[in-house]
């Protein structure tokens, strides 16, 4: 039986001589595992539908519970990831945190769009923002949201605080009185806000603000999902 379904790739990997399984985020199945057959030979058909960031529309063959693509028809390649390498890891960073935070057989449709958005916004514009944003709505998804409100504790407004604490297994802000989360900035705060489409308080946006951000998410991800995200620490390190 063939099925057709729109998805992005996330993530190649080799098997046997010259073909890859593929992990598909896909709009209408979730996240699948799918083995693409003679991709690794020069001028394979069907060499694109096995690139980073692919996203198409793939033709699978199911037998019992395993697939394997036979077909494919690119929708969009996001060539331009491909020519800057600060836009390259942000992207790869995003692929990794999709795969992390989600399981087969969930519905994904939510993710898959935000997916298919981000990899269109990073091409055009500022990757930071866009994979802050990328990322904070995945973890939403995911069930591990942060949360950006007032103290859970104490409900004291955190907005105008320079120093604050982040409580990694709760996944919330505190003030630096309550908790004892480990030690984080008003700056990481209020970007996240920023960027999350939430009040903030201007003074507190920074040049490293986004850095600042991006690294709590760095921590944060993996102490949930046990996955490390190897391409967003590369990228931290870039920028």
């Amino acid at each position: 039986m063939e099925v057709k379904v729109n998805a992005v790739m996330l993530r190649a990997t080799d098997y046997k001589e010259n073909d890859k399984i593929l992990t598909l985020l896909t709009a209408e199945k979730g996240k699948i595992t799918a083995g693409i057959r003679g991709v690794k030979k020069a001028g394979a058909k069907l060499k694109f539908a096995a690139q980073p960031f692919c996203f198409a529309e793939y033709v699978l063959a199911r037998t019992g519970e395993r697939y394997t693509v036979v077909g494919a028809s690119e929708n969009e390649s996001f060539y331009d990831l491909r020519t800057d390498i600060n836009k390259f890891y942000a992207a790869c960073a995003a692929m990794e945190a999709a795969d992390a935070l989600t399981y087969e057989g969930e519905d994904c449709s939510r993710l898959f769009s935000s997916t298919v958005r981000l990899l269109s916004q990073i091409c055009v514009g500022d990757e930071r923002s866009a994979l802050i944003s990328y990322l904070l709505e995945a973890l939403r998804y995911a069930g591990y949201g942060i949360s950006l409100e007032n103290c859970p504790y104490c409900r004291k407004e955190l907005i105008n605080e320079n120093i604050l604490r982040f409580d990694f297994p709760a996944g919330v802000f505190t003030c630096r009185d309550c908790g004892d989360g480990e030690m984080a900035s008003g700056v990481t705060y209020n970007v996240m806000r920023k960027l999350s489409s939430k009040p903030f308080a201007e003074e507190f946006i920074t040049p490293d603000g986004e850095k600042r951000a991006l690294r709590i998410l760095r921590e944060y991800i993996p102490y949930k999902t046990g996955s490390a995200l190897k391409s967003l620490a590369e990228y931290i390190r870039l920028i």
